[in-house]
């Protein structure tokens, strides 16, 4: 159990948040959300304690094992995968070091003796003599070979130390664990095989993530931090989502009848409280959904940007014909023979192993990149705007302000209607004026999708575009792109983004050619055995 009593923390004295209170139980996990900067990570650091609290209190039961997931992924290079799987438990590791280097002493004494025995009696009560085998199930799960054990950290891939650390993080049975981000790099299958290894833990989990889908699976509570506030929701996301939208509504309308809210909001608790869910602690969620006041909804402070797109014309029957297109980058083929044709209302999510498989043809149907082979043939009647994975083009080596750059792309070139339109994309008062070189990454973000606003294009080609965004503008991007009546080319790691937009799948296969069906995209999961 977790305690948290009248906990604040200011920086420069503005409080980032004060007065919280929280009680964290075995059994249940806690999905933190707020917007870029609201504090969700500095709050895992306060209950980690790796950074002190300016005010009140963390309590941890005594006898409770805590286990954070790492970010650097160059922290432990000089070991091997199961030493830096092992440090996940530290006592476990540091029997494990203690009973190697006294087995290696030449003149083991009779007092070693003893004292090997005390730690061979507590290795094999940490579970020691199962730690290999568990340490390779874990790798297994997140679809490494367990034969990597023994390699060298510095040896692995960007993305195979990810997820090392995320088994390490996992590795132990710990009482509490706390993850930031954890399905940042990983594959549809690994997060597959976590959600299942979430749902299974008997411990607390608290975990920041901005996938949606991720969270609504394996939460059972949402812990808000706004207001400068940190409250605690029973539900997953969507259920904190909506409720914090009908709320709004209830602020802004204060006309109707208090009752037909209450009766609204009661029958929007007990419509969740029926839903299924795969968790194993969906009767426990139903039983606290069941308890819920109307007090106890949640309100939010949040700002949401707007995104719409809007063709400036409609696109005739032929949009887009690709013929066996063939790229080889740095020695590897990735792509291989790639043919499909794009129909007038696609909106298409591609997916591949490789990870340049995509970028490298949405880069050569942009002409940004030649193929070695194909062609490619868009209709007269369309129009492309292009939202690239890596934007720093666009933003390293300027220093114009943000109503400068956006200005470029804008028919209207008036200050009136360029502050007008980053208002609504949450840039307001001296916030036109910053130059682009110094934005975040969400920043930078919000900027492209205005730049892409701005064309009228009937065809919309994005790349990773939720990458940096926070939820409530990955949200904004989501429902843009369901109700643009144009046609949409998209990849995207979010399972929820690519639920509720795409209406086909095409898939770019390693060994050549594309596995292409009109579906949804749980549909394409259980199709090809990857759900």
């Amino acid at each position: 159990m977790i305690t948290v009593s009248d906990l604040g923390l200011s920086f420069n004295g503005q409080n980032l948040f004060s007065h919280v209170n929280l009680l964290f139980q075995p059994g249940n996990c806690y999905g933190v959300i707020g917007a870029n900067g609201a504090g969700k990570s500095t709050f895992l650091k306060i209950l980690s304690g790796e950074l002190e609290p300016t005010k009140g209190e963390v309590v941890i039961d005594a006898q409770s094992r805590m286990s954070v997931l790492k970010q650097d992924h160059f922290a432990y290079e000089e070991f091997t995968v199961f030493e830096t799987i092992l440090q996940g438990n530290p006592r476990l590791y540091e029997v494990l070091k203690e009973k190697d280097a006294l087995y290696a002493k030449e003149d083991f004494s009779e007092e070693d003796g003893n004292r090997a025995a005390e730690l061979e009696a507590e290795f094999a009560e940490l579970n020691g003599w199962e730690a290999e085998t568990e340490a390779g199930k874990l790798l297994q799960g997140l679809g490494l070979d367990n034969m990597i054990l023994y390699n060298l950290m510095s040896t692995l891939t960007q993305s195979e130390k990810v997820k090392v650390l995320l088994a390490r993080a996992l590795f132990g049975q710990p009482d509490i664990i706390l993850l930031d981000e954890p399905t940042n790099g990983l594959d549809i299958h690994s997060i597959t095989w976590l959600e299942g290894f979430l749902m299974d833990y008997e411990g607390i989990i608290i975990v920041v993530s901005h996938d949606r889908y991720f969270l609504n699976n394996v939460c059972t509570h949402i812990v808000d931090i706004d207001y400068t506030k940190i409250k605690m929701y029973v539900g997953n996301y969507d259920f904190w989502y909506e409720s914090s939208q009908l709320i709004q509504r209830m602020m802004r309308d204060q006309n109707r009848k208090a009752e037909e809210k209450i009766k609204e909001l009661q029958a929007f608790i007990q419509r969740f409280s029926a839903n299924k869910s795969k968790s194993r602690q969906a009767t426990s969620r139903k039983k606290l959904l069941d308890k819920i006041s109307v007090e106890e909804m949640p309100a939010s402070s949040r700002r949401y940007p707007y995104v719409g797109f809007t063709m400036d014309r409609e696109p005739g029957k032929e949009i887009l014909t690709v013929e066996g297109l063939t790229k080889t980058v740095d020695g590897v083929k990735v792509l291989d023979n790639v043919s499909f044709r794009v129909n007038k209302g696609d909106k298409i999510a591609f997916v591949a192993d490789n990870e340049f498989a995509v970028p490298t043809l949405f880069k050569i149907l942009m002409e940004e990149m030649e193929p070695d082979a194909g062609n490619f043939k868009w209709g007269v009647s369309t129009s492309q705007s292009y939202f690239p994975q890596d934007n720093s083009e666009y933003f390293n080596g300027h220093e114009e302000s943000i109503i400068k750059w956006l200005e470029q792309y804008s028919k209207d070139t008036t200050e009136t209607y360029l502050r007008g339109f980053l208002g609504k994309m949450l840039f307001s008062g001296e916030d036109v004026y910053k130059p682009v070189n110094v934005l975040s990454g969400g920043e930078k973000v919000r900027c492209m999708l205005s730049r892409m606003m701005m064309f009228g294009s009937n065809v919309l080609l994005l790349d990773q575009p939720t990458n940096h965004l926070d939820l409530e503008s990955i949200t904004a991007v989501n429902n843009g792109l369901i109700e643009f009546k144009g046609i949409v080319l998209f990849a995207t790691h979010d399972h929820e983004f690519a639920q509720t937009v795409a209406n086909r799948i095409i898939e770019i296969q390693p060994e050549g050619g594309v596995f292409d069906r009109m579906t949804t995209f749980d549909e394409y999961l259980e199709m090809r055995g990857k759900a």
